[in-house]
């Protein structure tokens, strides 16, 4: 314990590094980001990074050529964790920041720079809507509108804690927006930097400590067995070249007991949704949903649909069934599963 506390006061000492922990208790950033902030080279910051990730207190994720930056979750060197320590760090250096007008006036210098980061990232992503605005209102002229299916999806996820939430397929991050007043802390995973890029403009006003963005395929998670309380996938199944290889992935992750909730279409016929949307299933039926589940290991509820436009949105739940505690068990459920 002494080693880490002694690296973690060490990756302290430097004025640089106490601005940069400072900015991360705001959001995540870019190491590009901080250099434009902070007004320094991006190689000298990126020796400050290499510290304060060394001691735990901070993490780096890399996003295509990105890297990005954000408050340490606590894992150190040897497996330790350092959430409580970061904690008090932070709240050491809110304190710092009330009783030295110096360290006061640096701090407020960087979050006014900062808020130009994130005014530049809300305008980039006006310009990406605004190249695509057209087609996707097509799209949406032909479902229920968005605020009606948000509404069923909410009430749909109503009567148990949402408590560790990953949206599948985040795109925008609408979804994750939506439940992040009822969720412990949410992961918005997508597969494409663009979108990933889109939906960090329109989070960050949520706190950092409360959404994580993450690139990922849905059929590939990168996280381990049992992670999330609730999965969501908000119109993306249809994506799926192979939408059992998808569940069973969304299924991995799900503690027994935890819910899932899809969001998609039900089985049409608009075949231009494949070549103008790469659509790769023209939407569900009930019961091969409901296989789908059954086969990814969760119990599925009734569904809902939301009628009354040419393409019709339903919502399908489910529960993540128990685990079989015994070999016995284990091979029951094998044996059932291969009729």
């Amino acid at each position: 314990m002494a080693m880490r506390i002694e690296a973690t006061m060490r990756a302290l000492a430097d004025p640089t590094r106490l601005r940069i922990m400072r900015l991360l208790g705001t959001m995540e950033l870019a190491v590009g980001e901080l250099a434009q902030v902070l007004g320094q080279s991006q190689p000298r910051v990126s020796q400050h990074v290499a510290k304060l990730c060394d001691s735990g207190l901070a993490e780096r994720r890399r996003e295509g050529s990105w890297v990005f930056l954000r408050m340490g979750t606590g894992a150190q060197p040897g497996g330790g964790r350092a959430g409580p320590v970061g904690d008090a760090i932070a709240r050491l250096l809110a304190i710092a920041e009330q009783e030295d007008a110096d360290f006061h006036r640096q701090c407020e210098d960087d979050r006014r720079r900062l808020a130009a980061i994130r005014a530049a990232r809300v305008e980039s992503a006006e310009v990406y809507f605004a190249a695509h605005a057209e087609e996707w209102d097509e799209l949406r002229q032909l479902h229920s509108p968005d605020r009606l299916v948000e509404q069923r999806l909410a009430d749909a996820m109503e009567g148990r804690p949402l408590g560790r939430l990953l949206d599948i397929g985040t795109g925008t991050g609408r979804m994750a927006e939506l439940f992040a007043p009822q969720a412990d802390h949410i992961v918005a995973l997508d597969k494409s930097l663009e979108m990933l890029r889109i939906a960090r403009a329109k989070l960050q006003h949520l706190p950092a400590h409360g959404v994580e963005l993450v690139q990922g395929d849905f059929a590939d998670l990168p996280f381990a067995a049992h992670a999330f309380d609730t999965v969501l996938l908000h119109q993306v199944l249809h994506f799926a070249q192979d939408p059992a290889a998808a569940l069973a992935e969304a299924a991995r992750v799900t503690r027994p007991g935890g819910r899932i909730a899809i969001v998609d279409f039900a089985a049409h016929e608009f075949e231009e949704l494949r070549a103008r949307h790469e659509h790769a299933r023209l939407g569900f039926t009930d019961a091969s949903l409901a296989a789908l589940l059954e086969d990814a290991g969760y119990d599925p509820a009734p569904p809902t649909a939301l009628e009354g436009a040419e393409l019709v949105v339903k919502i399908w739940t489910g529960t993540r069934r128990p685990l079989p505690e015994s070999r016995d068990e284990r091979d029951q459920v094998k044996k059932e599963a291969s009729r």
